[in-house]
């Protein structure tokens, strides 16, 4: 199944009569439809169809993304899942569909923006929405911002390298988490760990916490002035800032990152046997 396929399924089975009938009614005239079909259908599925979490099992999980390789649709909500079946199924070719989408986010209230932004895998012609997703990392909405760095395959596939690393920059910068970031370790680069390394830089100036995550883009690259960095985190920090620095020396290919790791016995053998990881670091026990 195609993605429109798989939302309408997944809609399907969890709506109530009324609501189903509301929506194969619509999908239906926008097969055909204009753009004022398209704009009051959308601006009706809250009232219609409600908030509630589309809740996938996991193999609905998997089919995502086997439809379409790196959706995650996990943390989505009927809503969403309803406007971007809308969208979809309204059939048109890439220019069309990216003006009715602009129209749509210009008028959107947060929660449709939030919707319009976790759809961007999924619409036709995918290069054509890249300023699109410019526009929603630039935000001062967090949830909007969210909605395009975190469980979307979208940046890491189409953004050029100055706009990942400013993604993956202000994602600490405004309290997010970088582990939710698709193509996270395949989009590191030494620009982008020379930004975090002047981020950390500057936090432990002004005396601010450092989040832990920060290490995972610094350590493939890590030589020089970078290993004192994480030699420095592996002296003062917190135990989650320590792993991370372990963690982050494991992956430099410099033998001097080798050394400072094997200084401190119990970190290096976490490390090499696997106790720790990135994963387990984001989300301990």
């Amino acid at each position: 199944m195609n993605p429109a396929q798989l939302l309408q399924k997944w809609l399907e089975l969890r709506l109530p009569a009324d609501a189903r009938a509301w929506l194969a009614e619509a999908a239906t005239k926008l097969r055909n439809g204009s753009d004022t079909d398209l704009y009051r259908s959308v601006s009706l599925v809250t009232r219609k169809i409600g908030k509630t979490d589309l809740a996938l099992a996991p193999n609905e999980r998997e089919q995502a993304g086997a439809s379409r390789e790196g959706w995650d649709p996990s943390d989505w909500s009927l809503d969403q899942a309803a406007r971007i079946y809308l969208l979809l199924v309204s059939g048109t070719d890439g220019a069309t569909f990216l003006r009715r989408l602009e129209q749509l986010c210009d008028t959107a209230d947060i929660g449709e923006l939030v919707a319009f932004y976790r759809g961007l895998p999924l619409y036709p012609d995918q290069p054509r929405y890249v300023l699109r997703a410019a526009e929603g990392i630039r935000t001062s909405m967090k949830a909007v911002f969210e909605a395009v760095a975190h469980r979307n395959p979208y940046p890491a596939e189409q953004l050029a390298e100055p706009a990942w690393n400013q993604m993956v920059l202000k994602s600490l910068f405004i309290g997010s988490t970088l582990h939710p970031i698709v193509g996270l370790d395949r989009r590191a680069n030494p620009e982008l760990a020379r930004m975090l390394c002047d981020y950390a830089h500057e936090r432990w100036s002004a005396g601010r916490p450092i989040s832990p995550e920060l290490w995972r883009c610094v350590g493939p690259y890590a030589r020089g002035e970078m290993l004192r960095d994480l030699g420095r985190v592996l002296e003062k920090g917190t135990d989650p800032e320590r792993t991370a620095a372990a963690l982050a020396l494991a992956s430099s290919p410099d033998p001097e990152a080798t050394g400072l790791l094997w200084a401190y016995p119990e970190l290096c053998r976490a490390v090499n046997e696997n106790k720790v990881s990135w994963q387990t670091l984001a989300n301990p026990a």
